[in-house]
């Protein structure tokens, strides 16, 4: 379906603003500088994103929204429980360790570092948005192949096992972006881990 002329300049001002964000930094970036940068009035910026901190969230939203459907279901379900984690959680470091994702998350942790109760109530609303592990997890529960008496709380302690190896270290800069090998040794050996902890004991 052809997109519409405003759904046209809404990807010009996102395209504008991640460039802007990745040169300048959100604290240097105007919305002046992105409608130039554009070619759009900063009226039309306004019309789609009401402030800069709307336009910053949204890209992350964008981003992270893609976690919503890491691997088509119906693959997923023709391989073993254990490999269809290990899929999941390895479809999930690919965007986490991404430059793009890695790139944006600074932007963010950078502009809301001295505002933490706005970022707390920003990821609050992400945090909502349940992605397919969670309802993976879930769903695992219910044919009684995990054991858990708190799906949120595991899923929170998964999500942490990624982050620790692919996501924290390139944001801080201490580790390279991992290679393709250290990817699914990552997937793999946190499935294991938590699998052995919340596996059904058979």
């Amino acid at each position: 379906m052809k997109k519409t002329r405003s759904e046209l300049k809404r990807e010009a001002i996102l395209l504008a603003a991640k460039e802007a964000f990745r040169e300048f930094g959100a604290q240097n970036t105007s919305m002046d500088k992105i409608a130039a940068l554009a070619q759009v009035s900063k009226r039309t910026v306004y019309n789609h994103f009401s402030s800069k901190e709307v336009l910053i969230m949204t890209l992350l939203a964008d981003l992270w929204s893609a976690t919503a459907n890491l691997v088509d279901s119906e693959l997923l379900v023709a391989l073993p429980m254990e490999e269809q984690l290990e899929q999941l959680l390895y479809s999930e470091i690919e965007i986490l360790s991404s430059n793009e994702y890695i790139d944006l998350a600074r932007v963010v942790i950078g502009y809301y570092l001295y505002r933490p109760d706005e970022l707390l109530e920003q990821s609050e609303q992400m945090a909502k948005k349940e992605s397919q592990i969670f309802s993976w997890l879930k769903h695992q529960v219910s044919l009684k192949n995990l054991v858990i008496q708190d799906v949120e709380l595991a899923n929170g302690q998964l999500h942490s096992l990624v982050k620790g190896g692919c996501f924290w270290p390139q944001v801080m800069g201490i580790q390279a972006s991992l290679s393709e090998q250290e990817k699914r040794y990552l997937a793999k050996q946190n499935t294991q881990f938590f699998i052995s902890h919340y596996g059904c004991k058979k």
